[in-house]
């Protein structure tokens, strides 16, 4: 009997040292993949980083790129261990929902065109005529007010086809807040957020979707964060800025036009850089942020750990991708911002 019961004492022991085996092996693993969702905006750029970090630490970066209203709504009901969204939330939308949050890049949002006719050429818009545009009040690519900020291209007489997202998107916050700040009549009709009600067009689903259907859509116009219109070697239009220049979209008009954003730790990071003043400055640029649970203290810890090492180590392939890294200055405020909140 005293031999049955040591037995069955062994197997109780052994049972438990497998379970506490097995359970911290799962702690372990868990511990090696942070997993975040949100903004396609800037799932070129975090895609790089994440290999990059992945080779060098062993911890995997599970982004997924569902669009900026999804990652809002996926952190907010804690089911990622961070959000992303380039529609910055007001600091008493952050206080309501339990979050922090602070910027990670800067990049530009493009206007696409595909008009066969004109292929390779980039042609000029404005605020207003480009409101026009995806209000469905200009139709034709040789509208009047087109061909007046083009006399020297043949524009065709085709009809214009829109294409804006069908999802929430950063990337549409930050294209009709612009919109909004240069045309009363989109202010009124339409204003800006994640998602809105569209006049005309079709929707495509994340910055990949509108891409990709203006790439097979002819007369086609969209609007995308530039990377995407690089990749997808699409045509991007020149835009005449708050200043009145004519300018086009590359890291430098972004740089210029991220140098006057007021980016402080007080009000949570919360900016707008759309028609920034400034000669070069492209006129729709944004910052894309990260959205932490402020409960979530040691995961919190983890994915800072991540994204102090892009900081420290991410410029050049941000640099690369035509996005703008932050400022030295703006990164110590950062520094000191996650020391208020993650201990």
């Amino acid at each position: 009997m005293k031999c049955l019961k040591s037995l069955t004492l062994s197997k109780f022991f052994i049972v438990i040292a497998v379970m506490f085996i097995l359970l911290s092996f799962s702690i372990s693993s868990s511990a090696q993949m942070l997993n975040g969702a949100g903004a396609s905006f800037p799932y070129p750029l975090y895609s790089s980083w994440a290999a990059a970090y992945h080779k060098e630490t062993g911890i995997q970066i599970n982004y997924q790129s569902i669009g900026s209203g999804g990652g809002i709504r996926q952190i907010t009901e804690r089911t990622v261990h961070f959000g992303a969204s380039d529609l910055p939330l007001k600091p008493e939308e952050l206080e309501k929902a339990g979050l922090i949050q602070f910027p990670a890049a800067i990049g530009g949002v493009v206007p696409i065109i595909n008009v066969p006719e004109i292929k390779g050429k980039k042609i000029t818009l404005d605020g207003i005529t480009l409101a026009e545009i995806f209000l469905g009040e200009i139709t034709k690519w040789n509208d009047p007010k087109i061909k007046a900020l083009n006399p020297k291209i043949n524009l065709p007489d085709q009809p214009i086809t829109v294409v804006h997202r069908s999802d929430g998107s950063g990337t549409t916050s930050i294209f009709t807040h612009y919109l909004s700040s240069v045309s009363k009549k989109w202010a009124d009709q339409v204003g800006y957020g994640t998602s809105v009600n569209w006049k005309t067009g079709l929707g495509g689903k994340g910055n990949e979707g509108v891409a990709n259907y203006v790439k097979r859509t002819p007369y086609s116009i969209g609007y995308v964060e530039f990377a995407y219109a690089v990749q997808n070697k699409l045509d991007t239009a020149k835009m005449k800025n708050s200043t009145g220049q004519i300018v086009e979209p590359n890291f430098e008009s972004f740089a210029e036009a991220a140098a006057s954003a007021q980016l402080e730790a007080k009000n949570h990071f919360y900016a707008w850089m759309t028609n920034a003043p400034g000669k070069k400055a492209w006129p729709i640029t944004g910052a894309t942020y990260i959205l932490l649970a402020r409960e979530k203290n040691n995961v919190n810890k983890s994915v800072i750990k991540f994204f102090d090492w892009a900081f420290k180590n991410g410029d050049n392939t941000a640099k690369k991708l035509d996005y703008v890294p932050l400022p030295q200055n703006v990164k110590n405020k950062i520094r000191t911002y996650w020391g208020l909140y993650i201990k």
